[in-house]
Parts: structure tokens; sequence; C-alpha cells
């Protein structure tokens, strides 16, 4: 009940602003991406002013969509008013990143997310942790918000949920999942397409990046858990981008008997984004929370500030608590 009542609020914040900004989180990925892409279509087809205010460009992968027009630098938000502000797919302020000093000064804010670990920041919380995806949540409130889910709303939500759930292949799908595929599916989008460029393409630089760390591979704990580390180095070497390393926390994961796979990306000399994904029954959500960080059961990931060694340590000993 109180849901309904929150997601009724939130329909009604909406129709009364008229300048709407959309904030995703920082280094935003399918979920973040095609969820604010499709809440900006449907805005603007309520003759709302819609602006997507993001930290980075658009990643290659999603460079696809449409309504890219509809998107912004962070810093543009600065100098704009807005009658409301929402952040999708945003588990804490910090995951913001600078447009966290907007949204903070902002009266009428809502958060619409799926983490178990979300701070309840904005003014309007809706956090639905059986969601697979935010774009789930989304689909939803176009519905309620009584716009037409066309193609190109369509084709953004089938990426947010696609990405999310790794094709439908990790347990946070749902036959709620299913049948709002099904909608976006009847809606003629192109799967074959959309489906090739998700998972199906790679640049050559991240094939060599690949190789090079693969060679960092380590299994430790029994076998249990999996190591894999991307250094600036490794970047040089194949030319890749920050993009390129998207997915290879997955590498460790799909070994027979590795339960907990952890991926390193070096930031700085001493500074480790850390990505955990678990298979089934460890929730990895507890180390990275431990850590500053947060996310799901079988998906999270925190920022570390200290030497690669220093980092695992930490890491090692988080996960001997929840193995």
């Amino acid at each position: 009940m109180v849901t309904v009542m929150i997601m009724n609020n939130i329909v009604d914040s909406i129709r009364q602003s008229q300048r709407i900004a959309i904030l995703p989180h920082v280094q935003a990925d399918g979920d973040a991406i095609g969820s604010s892409l499709a809440l900006a279509i449907a805005l603007k087809k309520m003759d709302k002013s819609a602006k997507i205010f993001i930290e980075e460009d658009i990643p290659r992968s999603y460079s696809f969509l449409p309504a890219k027009e509809m998107t912004y630098k962070g810093n543009d938000i600065k100098e704009q008013a807005f009658d409301l502000i929402i952040a999708l797919d945003t588990g804490d302020e910090g995951r913001l990143g600078e447009r966290i000093k907007v949204f903070s000064s902002s009266k009428d804010t809502i958060n619409i997310d799926h983490h178990k670990t979300n701070t309840l920041f904005a003014a309007l919380n809706h956090i639905d942790i059986n969601a697979s995806a935010t774009g789930e949540i989304v689909f939803k409130l176009i519905k309620l918000l009584g716009i037409e889910i066309d193609t190109d709303i369509a084709s953004c939500l089938y990426v947010a949920i696609a990405t999310d759930t790794g094709g439908f292949r990790y347990s946070n799908t749902t036959s709620d999942t299913h049948k709002i595929v099904a909608d976006l599916v009847d809606a003629d989008i192109n799967v074959a397409d959309i489906s090739k460029r998700l998972f199906d393409t790679s640049t050559k630089q991240r094939v060599k990046l690949m190789a090079h760390a693969l060679g960092s591979l380590e299994l430790i704990m029994d076998d249990k858990v999996s190591f894999i580390t991307i250094t600036n180095q490794m970047l040089d070497l194949s030319g890749a981008t920050d993009e390129d390393c998207d997915g290879f926390v997955n590498i460790g994961r799909s070994i027979d008997g590795v339960e907990v796979s952890v991926a390193f990306r070096e930031k700085s000399s001493c500074e480790y984004k850390v990505n955990l994904r678990s298979r089934a029954t460890v929730d990895v959500s507890k180390v990275a929370v431990s850590l500053g960080g947060g996310g799901h059961k079988l998906a999270a990931g925190c920022t570390v500030k200290a030497t690669l060694d220093e980092v695992k340590s930490m890491i090692i000993e988080e996960l001997k608590k929840v193995l």
C-alpha cells in the first residue's frame, strides 16, 4: 500500500512539474542510460521540458539509442532551474558526482532505484528491490502516466533490463521481467539487432585488453574467489578505454567452482574501483557496503583509496565474513 501511494505521489509530482531534470548515476550503465532516455521520451510526450544530465559521454555500446539529443553534460545543470529533479538507478548521493550540489539544494526531488542499499536521499523515494532493473520501475511509471510505450521507449527499456539481467541469465530475472519484456517486444523493437550490439560486439582494443587482464587472474580461498586486475598500463598497451573494461568481472564468475568474482580497476596508484559478483548465495553487497560502496546481493561495488595489495587484503578480510 505504501509503495502504491509513493508511486501515485511521484506521478502527481511529475504532472505538476514542467521543467524536469533526470540524473542517472556516474559512469552510467545500460540500466541507467536506458531508463533515463525512456523516461525523458515519455515526459516529452507529455509536453514537459525534460533534460538528462550525465557526467561522462554516453558509452559507445548505447550510442544507437534514440533521444541522445536530450542528454547534457553534468556541469550544465548548474546554470538552469528545474521544478523537479529525478535521480535514476542511483544508490546514494555520492553516485551523483558533482550534480549532487544542485540535487541537494532542490526541494522537489525523486529517487527511483532497485538497489537494496539505497540511502533514501530524496524527498520522494521509490525503491523496488524485487525489480531486476530500474528499467522495470520506469516501465510501470510510464504506464501510470498514461503514455504509450512506443518503439523508441521500448528500445531504451529493453536495453535497461537486458543489460542488468545479463541477457536474462541472472537470478534477478523474474516472471514479471519477462512479462514486461513481452510488452516491449510487442512495441516492434529489433531484439536481434539490440542484442548483437549489447552482447556480441567488441572492439579490437577490448579483446587486446582482455588478453592482458587474463594474465592477472588469481584463484584464492580454495578456488572459491577469483581476482582479475585491470591497470592503466594495460589500457595503454591495448589502446582501450574505461568503457572497454565493462564486464570483465564476469570472466571469473564463469569459472566452475568460483562463488565470488572480483575485478580491480586501477584509477590511480592508490585508488581502485572494485566490482564484485556472486554466483548464487554470497551477499557481496555486505562487502561493498563495509568499504563505502553498495549494490545488490549478487552484484555490488565500491571505490577504495589504497594500494592494490592493501585493497585485495581488505576484500579478502570482508569475504571471509560472508563466505
